[in-house]
């Protein structure tokens, strides 16, 4: 089931990269050397009162996003 972006999940739930949308190539190099490359499975750990930023934990080590960086991740949730 695809997400429209990782606003979209909440605290505990387990995502993963499936894509970078094209209107984001200015933050495409930095998530791909922050590890967040295609297949890569996530969690969302903590969401700041409006969203902004998140923290999620991929690969053994957390993770903060800002808002802007993550709208541009194309994710599907996992079950």
């Amino acid at each position: 089931m695809q997400i429209k972006g990782l606003k979209d999940l909440v605290v505990g739930e387990t995502a993963k990269v499936i894509g970078f949308s094209k209107e984001g190539r200015a933050y495409r190099k930095r998530l791909l050397a922050m590890g967040l490359t295609p297949k890569t499975e996530f969690t969302v750990v903590r969401l700041a009162p409006l969203g902004d930023p998140v923290e999620i934990t991929l690969r053994g080590f957390s993770l903060t996003l800002r808002k802007k960086e993550a709208d541009i991740l194309k994710i599907e949730k996992l079950v």
